[in-house]
């Protein structure tokens, strides 16, 4: 298994966009811990509360309140910051929100992709050095054929609602740009790695998502309302966020020591006996609460939602030596054990660190 290099990190300068959401909280205390110097471009938190204010991001980071789909102010930006390394996180997130806002959906997810490679191959050609561009999508952006089996990166994109084709389209916007404007047979002259990075269904301490099960179950039992759950029976790739964290950050360091060989799709996705159905997350995030009966199986619903999704990692497994360390119970408990911590009032930005360091300090 490959290991984050501390070296490598320490002093990068390093821009995350939706550096304010569940993920981009998390990579800023990680990079943070490491050395790196952070700028985040995002807007405010779309939750209160959130683990960027709970945990005080804010204070570690330099932070740029700004749109995505604003070209002049990431071109500002850049050109201020001088990135060597961007990790492209902000989006529009959730499914169901992507239903009721598709044009919204399709203007941040592809069109803020598109303004901030633009703005990226602008900043170049003026002469900032940009090592390693990785744009971070979802599992969602395979056309879904409800397979038993793993999807390669090979396989087709698509999304069958408007968030996983808007995450499709970005996946395609990204290996358009790097073809035509870093394409890695040229790599010796414009130095540059685009990649992407796919993940599973991520949950962890700190996200306060609406329409998104962890959440939603917290929420409820913070309330002491019933949770309602409307697909029981769906199979995802759960992961706790720290497995494709590290898995981006390997290959990052990859792309920037051999940029041409990594500049590419790469899914990260859990070990097969992490795939579980919806309901039994459910049970089992209720056991480790202390109250198992606190939902009920809601029948009838009118949006379509995959049943079936499972990721193929093989490649990153073997050509950047990564590999999940934390299994589905591991993840579900980690979770628990934040949202307790934070229902107890305790400093959060250090009990994320402590999940961060008992994370690393596992098969060391």
């Amino acid at each position: 298994m490959s290991a984050l290099s501390n070296s490598f990190w320490n002093g990068k300068r390093v821009m995350i966009t939706g550096h304010t959401g569940f993920k981009g909280s998390w990579l800023c205390l990680w990079l943070h811990a490491l050395g790196a110097q952070i700028t985040g471009y995002g807007l405010n938190p779309r939750n209160s509360p959130s683990l960027f204010e709970s945990a005080r991001i804010q204070d570690i980071c330099r932070s740029v309140t700004a749109d995505i789909r604003d070209y002049d102010s990431l071109l500002r930006t850049i050109n201020e910051v001088k990135p060597e390394i961007i990790i492209h996180m902000a989006a529009q997130p959730l499914v169901r929100y992507s239903y009721t806002h598709p044009v919204e959906t399709y203007e941040v997810n592809t069109l803020g992709t598109v303004y901030l490679l633009e703005a990226i191959r602008t900043a170049t050609i003026s002469g900032i050095n940009i090592h390693a561009v990785l744009n971070v999508t979802t599992d969602k952006c395979y056309e879904n054929q409800e397979w038993a089996w793993g999807y390669r990166e090979n396989d087709p994109l698509g999304g069958y609602d408007p968030y996983s084709n808007s995450k499709a389209c970005s996946e395609l916007v990204t290996s358009a740009f790097r073809k035509s404007y870093f394409h890695p047979t040229n790599y010796d002259v414009h130095g540059i790695s685009i990649a992407t990075a796919r993940a599973g269904n991520v949950i962890g301490g700190g996200d306060w998502s609406v329409d998104r099960i962890v959440p939603d179950c917290i929420r409820a039992l913070l309330s002491g309302n019933r949770l309602p759950i409307r697909y029981p029976a769906a199979i995802r790739p759960w992961q706790h966020v720290l497995d494709p964290l590290q898995g981006y950050m390997l290959l990052i360091q990859r792309m920037v020591e051999q940029g041409e060989k990594y500049a590419d799709a790469w899914n990260f996705g859990p070990s097969e006996d992490s795939v579980r159905n919806v309901n039994w997350l459910v049970k089992t995030l209720g056991a480790l609460w202390g109250e198992p009966d606190f939902y009920d199986i809601q029948s009838g619903t009118t949006l379509h939602e995959t049943s079936t999704l499972r990721l193929d990692s093989a490649r990153a497994k073997q050509d950047i030596g990564w590999q999940p360390k934390w299994d589905v119970d591991q993840a579900i408990t980690g979770t628990v054990e934040w949202y307790k911590a934070y229902q107890r009032q305790e400093d959060m930005r250090n009990v994320t660190l402590d999940q961060i360091n008992a994370y690393m300090l596992k098969d060391a």
